[in-house]
């Protein structure tokens, strides 16, 4: 059985060979050029993708836009596996796609080979993923992200600039897991005297603040050897 896939890319010789290396992998793969093909496709109930690989510069827009709109989509697409590519260089743009909802990246050029590892290791953890619940109720955050505070009932929860990056990550995609190196990438950005530990630490002290705020509720889950997530079910 094959895995219908989604890549949007503009560019005819690199879409023709990520689409053959794909496709001899046991992928099947859907190319469209253009941002608004790409949203008329995933709009036709008769396509079902199992993951979108969007490049980030087009001719009518960007694949980060793209990405922000898929994550805000309640329906089926709101969790669709998402694979952007950007240019080399180009740190902004990796980091704000992780930011948007994206679930991994590649800068070009890449290895095709590379490109089949990530997306099998992708769908392999987004199987397993736990649906989002419409009702909850154990430990409910509001996030004001004008003011860049998150509370938990009446209380705005003391977070740190750090913390507070972590905690909207991973509230972005509840159940969606998230690599140290993604985390590094998203909420540290340019400085490069953070580590894969700067994110264990951070991490420890958020759990300490949102167990005094919400209870005994465990909301951020350690998915050993793979990062961190966000428990939908106990949100």
């Amino acid at each position: 059985m094959t895995i219908p896939l989604l890549l949007l890319e503009d560019d005819p010789a690199i879409a023709r060979t990520v689409a053959y290396a794909l496709e001899r992998e046991g992928f099947t793969v859907e190319h469209v050029g253009l941002v608004r093909e790409a949203m008329h496709k995933l709009a036709d109930p008769q396509h079902a993708y199992a993951a979108a690989i969007l490049d980030v510069g087009l001719p009518d827009g960007s694949g980060l836009d793209l990405c922000r709109d898929l994550r805000r989509d309640v329906g089926r697409n709101g969790r669709l596996p998402i694979v952007m590519l950007t240019a080399r260089g180009e740190e902004l743009d990796r980091v704000l796609g992780l930011e948007l909802g994206a679930d991994d990246y590649l800068t070009k050029p890449f290895s095709t080979r590379e490109l089949c590892a990530r997306l099998r290791a992708l769908l392999r953890r987004t199987a397993h993923a736990p649906a989002p619940e419409p009702q909850r109720s154990e430990a409910t955050l509001v996030c004001d992200e004008v003011g860049q505070r998150i509370r938990h009932g009446d209380t705005w929860l003391p977070l740190t600039r750090r913390e507070h990056g972590l905690l909207m990550a991973l509230l972005k995609v509840p159940g969606r897991i998230w690599s140290r190196e993604a985390l590094l990438d998203a909420v540290w950005g340019l400085d490069a005297d953070s580590t894969d530990r700067t994110v264990d630490t951070h991490i420890k002290t958020l759990r300490a603040k949102l167990r005094e705020a919400c209870g005994d509720v465990e909301l951020i889950i350690t998915h050993r050897g793979l990062g961190y997530a966000i428990d939908p079910a106990r949100l």
